[in-house]
């Protein structure tokens, strides 16, 4: 018998790209860097906010709304009130943000493997091929797998099964890859294995009963677990 194709998911969002890529512009802005980091972290923090908390409404807002949204939560106050064509410039470097430095090495090795790989997204299907092709990845991947084609938000669980339809994969031959513990804990939910990407070591994994299949710490860990 054939033994079925493994399929991988990739996260977007701070797995593949790193939305700290604002960093630099914030700081232009701002003047110093912490504050900068500072305003980075608050934007991406809300952002997630505000799409778990559209999906526990069931009132969806796509990415780019609850992305415009946050940043115009956290310039609600000096030093940080932008005007409205500032904000726009902001968002319009999301389209542009750089892929993680180990990435590309690591996609590479991956795909000499033969693996189906996706790209898995809470962003907008076009917002993603834009960033994707800026950051020289698109090519990586056999398709683009938003969650706009549910209007709900990771980690519903309708969600993943998307992706798993769209895939033609069953949740027992499929993994997903992503940087953010609740993605991770969503997949393994409906029953996908999953590698948490720990890029930052101060951040701890969720004490619940639906841990990473495996973690890793890089890129380069990661393409060792399905290239070995």
């Amino acid at each position: 018998m054939r033994t079925p194709k493994t399929t991988l998911a990739f996260d977007v969002y701070g797995t593949l790209i790193d939305t700290a890529g604002v960093v630099a512009a914030l700081q232009k802005l701002l003047g110093a860097r912490a504050a900068a980091v500072a305003f980075s972290d608050q934007w991406r923090a809300k952002q997630l906010e505000y799409t778990f908390r559209y999906a526990a409404m069931g009132r969806y807002r796509d990415f780019r709304v609850c992305t415009r949204q946050a940043l115009d939560y956290c310039c609600a106050a000096p030093p940080a009130d932008f005007d409205a064509a500032t904000r726009d410039r902001l968002m319009a470097q999301y389209l542009h943000l750089p892929a993680f430095d180990d990435v590309l090495a690591g996609l590479n090795r991956v795909a000499e493997s033969g693996m189906k790989m996706y790209a898995f997204s809470n962003g907008r299907a076009d917002d993603l091929q834009l960033l994707l092709t800026h950051a020289g990845l698109r090519a990586y991947f056999a398709a683009v797998v938003s969650v706009d084609e549910v209007s709900s938000f990771k980690p519903d669980p309708a969600v993943y099964r998307r992706f798993l339809k769209r895939a033609h994969a069953t949740a027992e031959q499929s993994w997903l890859i992503s940087s953010n513990p609740f993605d991770i804990c969503g997949a393994r939910a409906i029953g996908m294995r999953a590698v948490w990407l720990r890029c930052n070591p101060a951040v701890a994994f969720d004490p619940w009963e639906f841990a990473a299949t495996h973690e890793v710490n890089n890129f380069t860990a990661m393409a060792d677990i399905f290239t070995a």
